[in-house]
């Protein structure tokens, strides 16, 4: 606990230096041309069929839920069983899905983008309050969902190396969520800066627990 509150601020910072600076421009730049090219409002009106809202929404519900619980679940098993690895990975994406509420709520703050109504008429993809608080935390740009999700999954990306099944669930856990909230809540573009923005993250932090080599 220690390292995850000792460390939590300074990976917050870390996520906007450097190069990785670049990153969160190429989200912005991305989508802009989403937007402004018509393609976030093309993939709206191809994508919300109560077929595909079917299958989908769960992952609203899942991009809740699992950011919360798992990293408790984790920490649960490590105390219990004595297990490092196990209480290593709870507190790392523990921080990794803080990190990225925080961090995506702060760019919401400033952006208030709607999310797309059900069975709009007229095309609200190009819509944003900006300012601050125009919008509030909870609506808007970024995709959280999508930025914890990712920032979680590359995360453990990072944290096992070897275990290529881990590794390829975390993303598909990930895709799922992040294409799950594109095709409901969210515009496309929403989703994929929340994942560039998500990836940023969970390399800030994966690293920083890697390097500890499980002393937590």
């Amino acid at each position: 606990m220690k390292q995850f509150l000792l460390t939590l601020p300074w990976n917050i910072i870390g996520c906007f230096k450097g190069r990785k600076i670049f990153w969160h421009f190429a989200a912005i730049i991305l989508t802009w041309l989403l937007v402004t090219s018509g393609f976030d409002w093309f993939y709206f009106r191809l994508t919300r069929s109560p077929e595909l809202r079917s299958w989908m929404f769960p992952a609203v519900i899942i991009g809740q839920l699992l950011p919360m619980t798992l990293p408790l679940l984790l920490l649960l098993i490590g105390g219990l069983f004595r297990c490092a690895i196990a209480t290593r990975t709870g507190w790392a994406i523990g921080q990794a899905a803080l990190a990225g509420l925080a961090v995506s709520s702060a760019y919401k703050a400033i952006t208030g983008r709607p999310h797309p109504p059900r069975g709009a008429a007229l095309d609200m993809s190009h819509f944003f309050r900006f300012g601050f608080m125009r919008g509030g935390i909870f609506w808007g740009w970024p995709s959280s969902h999508a930025t914890v999700a990712f920032a979680m999954a590359v995360t453990v990306f990072i944290l096992f190396p070897e275990r290529k099944w881990l590794r390829l669930a975390a993303i598909f856990y990930a895709c799922y969520i992040g294409i799950g909230v594109s095709m409901t809540i969210h515009w496309f573009s929403d989703f994929a800066s929340g994942a560039i923005i998500g990836m940023v993250i969970g390399t800030t932090v994966g690293r920083s627990f890697a390097a500890t080599d499980g002393n937590v």
